[in-house]
């Protein structure tokens, strides 16, 4: 169990300068857990990052039997699954509230159908920076064959018909992440040939299915987003090391650009990072690509003098993060002019910035579409367009934090912010930034601890709570 910060005092006005390390991706350790159940012997996942998220789907394979050792000094994690129904039936309520804790669980269904013949959905919670309905994945299952048995307000049961799951044909509405992955991990050992089209590319997709290559499945990227699954009828365990988090470097690279810093993070990769480095350099920012020797990363640099005004909007892969675009915004606070972003990913991702404005922060968020086409978002209520006019001095604030990267920009906000200010519910940060408070002191920021919170699931009694996004003023 880790105790992460909860409640910080922070000291702004000082940049962040030194070194950080990042390890694995988020948004694909997990994910390459769950594609281990899969697999009839262990599998070795190395760069594994100590994230909560990753001690959520711990408990979550072990209460299905696995046996999961993790090395937090090495990365090192070894997953050894058990495909004995009888446990996952002892653990069922274990299960459902633990599963409350995250959005996983929804992707541990095509593993579990296979392995055991029968998943259940818990209600699920994660940050709830957009409607993120699960009626893609649900759609997805049944199209492969997966009966509803049992749909209450707890969540849904999933079985297999006798004759098993089939080869299907899938068109997704648009390019969802979580979808591609759920096809992904169902697909692989489906009877027969599975053609996803409009599917999500982005790097940490590609190296699941490098992950699920090394196991043993056949799978085709073709062009136009479509990707062709041949099931085979088993797999293996694998050995893999994950990409590293090209979130997490953004996120400090925005760091440096709002707080007048330097920070060398070790393991960013530029490949997989290039529309953001793009606007990045535009804003003024300047980096270095170290790719050779012991110490590959890139060194994120605020090159002193003004900022400069950006407008971009934010898209599936290749096109900018949507993940990348909230740290940024506090830069943008402080450049010269008027910035633009153009939010196409969540329509509730502009929440994060009520504390900004309280800091003194001019924006403005309209429901229009701000850039080159109208988006999924066009004509209805949402706020996913942003004016940022600069350059604006943020003063301290007290606040709570929203999900995990609009927590991680008002920590650095606070940062760059003059006078004392205090940020509540930073745990949640735990989930995608790997020993933050250390990081934080690498880097020579100011801050007291206030509260620790434990990041593990909650226990079987506990509440399972997750905070809603705020609403902020939308301008007409």
């Amino acid at each position: 169990m880790t105790l992460n910060i909860s409640k910080l005092r922070i000291d702004g006005g000082t940049p962040l300068k030194g070194q950080v390390t990042v390890r694995g991706a988020k948004n694909l350790v997990p994910k390459a857990m769950v594609a281990a159940l899969l697999g009839s012997t262990p599998s070795v996942l190395r760069n594994v990052p100590d994230l909560s998220d990753v001690e959520v789907v711990t408990i979550l394979a072990e209460l299905h039997g696995a046996k999961v050792d993790y090395d937090r000094e090495t990365g090192v994690l070894t997953l050894t699954p058990d495909h004995n129904s009888q446990t996952a039936e002892r653990n069922a309520k274990d299960i459902q509230l633990f599963g409350g804790n995250s959005r996983i669980p929804i992707l541990m269904v095509g593993p579990l159908l296979h392995t055991i013949k029968t998943a259940r959905i818990p209600n699920l919670g994660g940050c709830k920076i957009g409607d993120r309905p699960i009626d893609y994945h649900l759609n997805a299952l049944r199209k492969f064959g997966a009966n509803v048995a049992k749909d209450d307000a707890s969540g849904i049961t999933l079985e297999v018909p006798e004759d098993g799951l089939k080869g299907t044909d899938i068109e997704l509405t648009y390019p969802s992440v979580g979808a591609t992955e759920q096809v992904l991990l169902t697909a692989v050992r489906a009877q027969g040939k599975t053609v996803l089209k409009n599917a999500a590319i982005e790097p940490e997709i590609i190296d699941l299915i490098a992950v699920l290559q090394k196991m043993g499945a056949i799978i085709f990227v073709n062009d136009n987003r479509t990707i062709v699954i041949e099931g085979v009828d088993e797999l293996t365990g694998y050995d893999h090391t994950a990409l590293p988090d090209r979130n997490e470097a953004a996120s400090w690279a925005s760091a440096a650009l709002a707080t007048g810093g330097d920070i060398f993070v070790r393991g960013a990769d530029q490949q997989d990072m290039t529309a953001f480095l793009n606007v990045f350099r535009k804003a003024g920012g300047r980096y270095e690509v170290i790719d050779h020797g012991k110490d590959k990363g890139i060194r994120f640099t605020h090159p002193g003098g003004e900022l400069k005004p950006v407008v971009f909007e934010t898209d599936v892969h290749p096109g900018f993060m949507t993940d990348w675009q909230q740290p940024l915004v506090v830069a943008l606070t402080q450049a010269k002019g008027t910035s633009i972003v153009h939010e196409t990913v969540y329509e509730n991702r502009f929440g994060f910035i009520n504390p900004l404005k309280q800091m003194g922060a001019d924006i403005v968020v309209l429901r229009d579409c701000i850039g080159n086409v109208s988006c999924r978002f066009y004509g209805k209520s949402f706020g996913h367009s942003a004016i940022i006019n600069g350059p604006t001095a943020l003063m301290a604030d007290n606040f709570q934090v929203p999900d995990l990267r609009g927590g991680f920009s008002h920590v650095i906000a606070a940062l760059a912010a003059q006078g004392t200010s205090e940020v509540s519910g930073v745990e949640v940060i735990a989930r995608g930034y790997e020993n933050f408070e250390q990081k934080l002191k690498d880097l020579g920021a100011t801050f007291e601890v206030l509260e620790r919170k434990a990041s593990e699931a909650p226990k079987p009694d506990a509440k399972i709570d997750v905070p809603t996004p705020e609403t902020v003023e939308v301008q007409d």
